[in-house]
């Protein structure tokens, strides 16, 4: 089956991706998209100040290596980037559209991971991505 943990918590981060849809599609009514992903983006950073402050994992951020901080700066304006996509396009559209369209990002995330991470998934991954693709076009487009 599956090793090392990982699926539990990717499990639960797409439970929790879920309702993030549902959730911020009920919230945003009436709402800008940018103040609303600036309100959550805020609520997100205080979240995880106390987690990090009661589980005792702060470390000084200044013994971290530039590659590491040059990353994390482009790894963090892509999810604000992300983000404030995703909330305009929440917005403006049903959510049980939008979420899948963001999903291609599984496609994405497969094809850089090749590129850029130099990683090789197997013909059956490779089958389960095409299959994501597809059901994304059948979703995106009408007829």
């Amino acid at each position: 089956m599956v090793s090392n943990g990982w699926f539990f918590w990717a499990v639960l981060s797409a439970v929790f991706a879920a309702l993030t849809t549902i959730l911020a599609k009920i919230g945003i009514q009436g709402v800008d998209s940018d103040l609303a992903t600036l309100i959550r983006t805020v609520i997100v950073v205080l979240v995880l100040f106390g987690f990090i402050g009661l589980t005792g994992k702060w470390s000084d951020p200044s013994a971290l290596s530039a590659n590491t901080w040059l990353f994390l700066s482009l790894s963090a304006l892509a999810t604000g980037a992300s983000w404030a996509c995703y909330f305009r396009a929440l917005q403006m559209g049903d959510a049980s559209k939008v979420a899948p369209v963001d999903k291609f990002s599984l496609v994405l995330v497969a094809m850089f991971s090749v590129v850029f991470l130099g990683e090789r998934p197997s013909a059956r991954e490779w089958l389960g991505m095409a299959l994501v693709a597809g059901g994304v076009l059948i979703l995106a487009f009408k007829r």
